[in-house]
């Protein structure tokens, strides 16, 4: 018998593999800052300043005509993001493949806002709606790919912390502009999305961002559009149950931030006139809440190398407070639950994106999957207004049952939660 002696490792075996360094600073800060822009530009109308447009326009059946806007306008997002995403992906110009997307993305959404500010009727609000959506998601689904693209895996769930929270930052600095800017429609909608167009511009010029390979991608095709919608949940299981997961987590997180400012109309007695700063009021306090949420989530998270624990305890704490809001007889008891909100909302933020890009299933494709996988959060966008009207006039005479829709919040929360333990190729 034989043995077979192993060979002296050569020069080029020995060689060491160096690990890709680390993302620099200024990068970070500028999809940071470009985050930020990209969502005060788009939830600042979803959190405050739509709903008041559409009360000024339509207050007698202000739950509906808002709920027809935004539902619209999200089911444009759903359409936007994953075909954006595969257009980035294939983009050979010499500017790169996602620079294109940023920058055109965010000067369609202020063109589409602007209809939004000066328009008098709910169909031109939701014309105007529908290209701001279509434009800035066009944005959010390249600047989502660029996680994979630009940040090392050791790094990204302290990014991806960073990102998520500033989403509520957006919410947090769109209302007190809506709250300063309240005598005019035009600034309260000019400003937010100002600031995302200046934001975006400066993350173009920092991102070194480079073609896609001609010839690498085939010609793309309607049938491959639609392709982008199904994902096979046999041969990429992880994928499909992050989607399941992130959905219905989003479908809770969604039930407040469509409907918070109809909830201080109704149940605490502000009015359009003031309800901006009911809702800053509201904002700040979760805001802290997320702020120390996303800081422990996301360090701690790469620290110990496990995401699915922190989605879990997040969906139950998110549940919880819905819950509380759902019985909240006082604006006080509202802020308090509001706060467990925020910190609940904070450590999934840190986690989600994370999470997400561990279980893509082709690098190659990163901002189309990521667009499929952001579905999951601009669906609910569309579906929670839509079921909100039918929900709200169970029992109730004036459509106000706000108690019987957070508590369906609350259920899907602790069930998309539950269901991220069945993401087996993540801990």
């Amino acid at each position: 018998m034989t043995t077979l002696q192993s060979r002296p490792a050569t020069q080029e075996t020995q060689q060491p593999v160096h690990p890709a360094p680390d993302a620099p600073t200024r990068l970070i800060v500028a999809m940071a800052l470009a985050q930020l822009g990209a969502y005060l530009t788009i939830l600042t109308p979803v959190v405050v300043t739509m709903s008041i447009r559409v009360a000024q326009i339509a207050p007698g059946n202000k739950a509906s005509a808002l709920g027809t806007v935004l539902s619209v306008g999200a089911v444009l997002a759903l359409i936007g993001n994953p075909f954006f995403g595969a257009m980035s992906d294939r983009t050979t110009s010499r500017l790169g493949r996602r620079r294109p997307w940023l920058l055109g993305g965010m000067l369609l959404g202020f063109a589409g806002l602007m209809v939004v500010a000066l328009g008098s009727s709910i169909p031109v609000l939701t014309a105007g709606w529908a290209v701001a959506q279509l434009g800035v998601n066009a944005t959010l689904s390249t600047l989502t790919a660029l996680l994979p693209d630009q940040i090392p895996a050791r790094q990204r769930g302290k990014v991806s912390g960073i990102l998520g929270l500033m989403t509520s930052v957006a919410i947090l600095v769109g209302s007190a502009l809506a709250a300063a800017l309240a005598g005019s429609a035009l600034l309260m909608f000019a400003v937010p999305s100002a600031i995302g167009v200046a934001t975006v511009v400066l993350l173009v010029i920092i991102v070194k961002d480079r073609p896609a390979e001609k010839g690498h991608f085939g010609p793309y095709r309607f049938t491959d559009f639609l392709r982008t919608f199904y994902i096979n949940p046999r041969r990429h299981p992880d994928f499909a149950w992050n989607i399941v997961s992130r959905f219905l987590i989003w479908m809770g997180l969604a039930s407040v931030s469509t409907y918070q400012s109809y909830l201080l109309i109704d149940r605490y007695g502000y009015t359009t006139d003031n309800v901006a700063n009911g809702i800053l009021v509201a904002t700040l306090i979760s805001t802290v809440g997320l702020v120390v949420g996303s800081s422990f989530g996301g360090t701690l998270s790469d620290r110990i190398g496990r995401r699915k624990p922190f989605v879990l305890g997040a969906g139950v704490v998110v549940a919880a407070a819905l819950a509380l809001i759902a019985f909240a007889d006082s604006f006080t008891v509202f802020l308090v639950a509001v706060a467990f909100f925020g910190l609940g909302q904070g450590v999934y933020l840190a986690v989600d994106l994370a999470l997400a890009t561990d279980v893509l299933p082709n690098p190659d494709d990163a901002a189309k999957d990521m667009g499929v996988m952001n579905i999951a959060n601009a669906l609910p966008q569309s579906l929670v207004p839509i079921l909100a009207a039918p929900i709200l006039a169970i029992g109730s005479s004036d459509n106000s049952n706000y108690s019987l829709l957070f508590l369906l919040g609350a259920v899907v929360a602790v069930a998309g939660s539950i269901l991220v333990r069945m993401v087996r190729g993540a801990r």
